[in-house]
Order: structure tokens, then sequence, then C-alpha cells
């Protein structure tokens, strides 16, 4: 493995680790403390966390890796004979399918139509809690895929 390739399987790893984090994060306490709010703080605490989470910041920890991971599947795919390769093409792929793609066909639309609740109208806390329930089974998801993602591209990395 080449030094450029050895440092992006790294960035790789240590950003998908840097995702499982954040992830774990709000499975474990974050959404369990907004619960502890009641529905027309929690949901607005919630929906001013969503607004700050499209930060370039948090964006570019996300999505670079995202593009990281695409760069190590291309590469791995066209070196076959490559033993690490697998491993790479196994770690991009279960972020880019389970942290991404969750993301984007999960948790992203469901924060874009708390977004469009108003927290003080009486019928917000049914949707409150369903979106509490929904929102943190597809972030156990993210946790866990961003984790193996984590393991998988490590172990390419060792085998290098």
């Amino acid at each position: 493995m080449s030094g450029i390739l050895h440092a992006a399987t790294g960035v790789a790893a240590l950003g998908c680790g840097l995702m499982a984090g954040v992830f774990f994060a709000f499975s474990a306490f974050v959404m369990d403390g907004l619960a502890g709010l009641g529905s027309t703080r929690g949901m607005a605490a919630m929906q001013s966390i969503n607004r700050a989470a499209s930060s370039p910041t948090i964006l570019t920890a996300l999505f670079g890796t995202a593009l990281v991971c695409i760069g190590l599947a291309v590469w791995a795919v066209a070196e076959t004979g490559q033993g690490s390769g697998s491993w790479l093409v196994s770690g991009s792929g279960v972020y880019l399918v389970g942290a991404i793609g969750v993301t984007l066909a999960r948790n992203v639309p469901m924060n874009e139509a708390l977004a469009r609740v108003d927290p003080e109208r009486p019928e917000a806390a049914g949707h409150w809690d369903r979106y509490l329930r929904r929102w943190t089974v597809w972030n156990h998801v993210r946790a866990v895929a961003a984790l193996a993602a984590t393991v998988l591209l490590t172990v390419g990395l060792a085998e290098a």
C-alpha cells in the first residue's frame, strides 16, 4: 500500500470512528435527554440541533469521510491483487450504505418533517413521540455501521 493510500485509509477509519461516536452519543443519551424535556421543549431543541448539524464542520466529517471511502473503494477494486483491498471495499461500503445512505434516506427526511412542525401545536406531541422512536432506531443503524466501517478499515490498514 502506498503512503498516500495508507494515509487515506487512516483518514477514512478516523472519520468513520468520529461519526460512530457522534451517532453513538445521540443514541446513548442525547435523545433520552431531549425526550426528558417534554414534547414542546424537546422538539424545539431537536429542531435547533438539526439546524446546527448542517454546519461545515459536521458536513465535512460526514461527507468528507464518504468521499475518501469512495476513493478507497475505487482503488481497491482497481487493484485486485492487494490483500487489504477487500477490507477497504467492505469498510467503505458499510459506511456509504449504513451511515450515509441511512442518513439521506431516513434521518434527513425525518428531520425535514420535524422542522415543519410547530412544537406549540397540540398534535406536535404525537409527532414528537413517533419521531423519537423512529429517528433513534435509524440512528442506531448509523452508529453500528460507522463503527463496523471503522473496524473493517482498520483491519485493512493493519494488513497493508
